[in-house]
């Protein structure tokens, strides 16, 4: 096992030496510094997140599911993630699941030791049918996790391609993973409190493996989340705005669509831009695959410049 002090993560920052006798200003001030070398990090690593969604994007295609796995402040950023999917996106609960070490408990309460066993990363993903179909995010700042280790193991062991997310190139979990993602935004603020700049960072590039694999599933039509579930009333509000957004239309005539559309906007937009009923347009969304843009250019013609001027206000 790599020596806890020499581990990126762990270092100490010299431009927070003095912070413990700093003023609230000046505290904050070094702060939101360091915090906007994360960017930047995150920045050196799109070619190989971007790669890691070409994966994610075809094992849910073709029926897998997305699989976070970590401990402590990684696996609540992961759980957090896959918890945001299904109202976000319209996707069913279990697509996007994460494990984390301790338990469904360690979401709000630290389980001290769990992230120490690689035999119950292994177990965890057994409980939850982990196979070759489905795509594993391990996710560990240091890098060195023995449960994250475990459960990666475990992963490729079934024929699984397998994701690392860390904020230390080179690390165990870098260099075990098909593709290792890891970006350096340097020592932390408070030293060994990866919550700070690596939790960021780890926001950042999940927020990107999800939606952007979102995006390319059709789950988006121009910038909108045409397959946000109306479960509440902000959201039923959103989805009339969203449908009035892709057509023009006024809200009375977006209400109106999603009434008769059982409230999918997607099916909403559809009937609207292509003047077809429900029925028809849940038709021409499967043969579609779920892409709005699909349908708009079919029915346009295939010319996708005048489809979009036609129909995009």
């Amino acid at each position: 096992m790599v020596s806890i002090s020499s581990i990126n993560t762990e270092q100490r920052n010299p431009a927070t030496l003095q912070i413990d006798r700093a003023p609230s200003d000046e505290i904050v001030r070094l702060m939101n510094a360091e915090d906007k070398k994360v960017a930047v990090a995150v920045e050196r690593e799109l070619p190989k997140i971007a790669a890691a969604v070409d994966v994610i994007y075809r094992k849910l295609k073709d029926g897998g599911r997305l699989i976070y796995c970590g401990c402590g402040t990684s696996g609540r950023l992961g759980a957090l993630d896959a918890a945001e999917c299904p109202p976000t996106f319209g996707v069913e609960t279990g697509m996007v699941q994460a494990v984390l070490a301790g338990g469904p408990s360690a979401m709000t309460t630290a389980v001290e030791g769990a992230e120490d066993c690689f035999e119950s990363g292994r177990k965890d993903l057994e409980a939850i049918g982990f196979g070759p179909a489905d795509v594993l995010v391990g996710i560990a700042a240091s890098g060195r996790t023995p449960y994250v280790l475990g459960a990666m193991d475990y992963a490729k062991s079934v024929g699984a391609e397998v994701i690392g997310l860390t904020c230390c190139p080179g690390s165990e979990i870098d260099r075990a993973a098909d593709i290792g993602i890891a970006p350096l935004p340097g020592p932390e603020v408070v030293t060994g409190s990866t919550r700070l700049k690596s939790g960021t960072a780890q926001k950042m590039v999940l927020n990107m493996l999800s939606t952007a694999a979102m995006i390319r599933l059709g789950k988006v039509y121009s910038n909108l989340m045409v397959d946000v579930n109306a479960t509440n009333e902000k959201l039923v509000a959103r989805a009339i705005s969203i449908v009035r957004a892709a057509t023009g239309v006024s809200d009375d005539e977006a209400q109106a669509a999603l009434d008769a559309s059982d409230y999918s906007a997607k099916k909403a937009i559809i009937m609207i831009l292509c003047g077809v009923d429900a029925k028809e347009a849940e038709t021409l969304l499967k043969q579609a695959e779920g892409n709005i843009s699909e349908v708009v250019r079919a029915q346009a013609g295939g010319e996708e410049k005048d489809a979009y001027v036609r129909y995009i206000r």
